[in-house]
């Protein structure tokens, strides 16, 4: 795809030097741009020589100094300058497989791309890459990549993501770490797959690269309602979760005393499965994975108790209903009862939805669906407002997953719904519509 211009903003290098949306990239300092990697890594320089086709198309070359980590001031057509890479693999576990049909088509698309691991936190299979991909990635030195490992057994990795270049996974790893690169590890555990002797075993491959990784997440496979024709898996039980949180509290054990570090992370769900306490957030490390929903009860639990203690000390009569899922219905149960313990003219109403677009096994807030939410609360008195996750959304925009808008919630329920984010301090402002210092 060619990298070209959509925006040059005000004040920006681009603009003093005459750049317009429609201009295309060709080369910085005599080398060709092919994708957003090329671009940033090349324009790291102080002397600069730009390449350009204009919209007109004319080549022109524009020279200028800049300090070292200046931006230019455009933004692409495409973020990635390049076209995204399709997931090669079929695994046994993908969500995306166990979609239902009808969906906007956006949300079946399989991304595998390294690009997006580094710039957006996507977490990658590598089974894409070739020799000169990864020699590709250590000369630009990509670091952190996020890399979806599910087991260091080679044979095993073959087989549940059914691609015969997952077994490559180990070499490509230890060539990273040979060359600084830092990773951030997944592991999806899939009960008679990776779980048992075969977790202890991948933790101990990744535990001898140990000074690359700068953690390691456990979360358990998501089964839809949705699974006719693919492979029979197994539900995480809550005597597997409880099985794999002794695994992964065992090795943290290790680490911290031969690190200082945990380096393996439980995914708050195994621990709501099992039935037992999320651990302190001091467990987390400073929250490498909470986007993975690794720490993130803990997290909330902190920055809420700290957000009600500098609340104002009066409110006026207030009701509001918090939209959750079955997961976090307890968590946000208590966030109810410790509001209600200082403001006793605010009540919160915790409306807890089961997921029936999905399958009653996923019970995440972030998989909640506006049919469901209709469903299930149309005609109920919400009060004044209604909070809803943000995870909810669409990045940037007010679209459920099932593509009902947040206007068309608020018109089948009758009621304002206000969307907060993953934080302790925003979920309390939007609760009780104030806003702290």
């Amino acid at each position: 795809m060619p990298a070209r211009i959509k925006t040059v903003y005000e004040n920006s290098i681009a603009a003093e030097l005459g750049l317009e949306p429609g201009d295309v990239l060709l080369a910085v300092n005599g080398e060709e741009v092919h994708d957003v990697l090329d671009y940033r890594y090349l324009m790291n320089d102080e002397d600069i020589v730009l390449k350009i086709q204009t919209r007109q198309g004319e080549i022109v070359e524009l020279d200028f100094e800049k300090d070292a980590y200046d931006d230019l001031g455009v933004e692409f057509d495409s973020g990635l300058m390049d076209k995204a890479q399709r997931c090669a693999n079929a695994c046994v576990f993908c969500f995306i497989d166990q979609l239902p049909p009808g969906m906007r088509d956006s949300l079946y698309f399989k991304d595998d791309d390294t690009r997006m691991s580094f710039f957006q936190g996507n977490y990658v299979t590598l089974t894409n890459l070739k020799d000169a991909d990864i020699d590709r990635l250590i000369r630009l030195r990509v670091s952190p990549i996020n890399i979806s490992v599910h087991t260091m057994n080679p044979e095993l990795r073959v087989r549940m993501l059914k691609n015969p270049r997952a077994r490559l996974l180990p070499g490509i790893m230890k060539r990273f770490a040979d060359s600084g690169i830092m990773m951030n590890c997944q592991i999806v555990l899939c009960p008679e797959y990776n779980d048992g002797g075969e977790l202890r075993f991948t933790l101990e491959g990744l535990y001898e690269l140990r000074e690359n990784i700068i953690s390691v997440s456990v979360v358990p496979l998501g089964l839809t309602a949705h699974r006719k024709g693919l492979t029979p898996m197994t539900p995480v039980s809550p005597e597997k979760a409880a099985e794999t949180i002794a695994i992964v509290e065992q090795w943290q054990r290790r680490a911290r005393a031969e690190t200082g570090r945990g380096f393996v992370y439980a995914a708050d769900e195994l621990y709501i499965k099992a039935g037992l306490p999320i651990p302190d957030g001091e467990s987390y490390d400073g929250y490498p994975q909470i986007e993975n929903g690794v720490g993130l009860i803990a997290s909330l639990k902190e920055e809420f108790a700290a957000a009600l203690s500098h609340g104002p000390d009066k409110l006026p009569d207030r009701r509001v209903t918090v939209i959750t899922g079955v997961a976090a219905g307890p968590l946000m149960e208590s966030f109810a009862a410790m509001v209600m313990s200082k403001y006793p003219n605010v009540t919160v109403d915790v409306a807890v939805i089961v997921n029936r677009f999905f399958g009653e096994s996923i019970t995440v807030a972030g998989l909640l669906c506006g049919c469901d939410i209709i469903g299930q609360l149309r005609g109920r008195d919400l009060g004044d407002c209604a909070v809803i996750s943000q995870d909810m959304l669409r990045d940037g925009t007010d679209v459920l997953l099932d593509d009902i808008t947040v206007p068309q919630l608020e018109a089948a329920l009758n009621v304002k719904i206000v969307p907060a984010g993953n934080d302790g301090f925003d979920l309390l402002e939007k609760l009780l519509d104030i806003e702290l210092m």
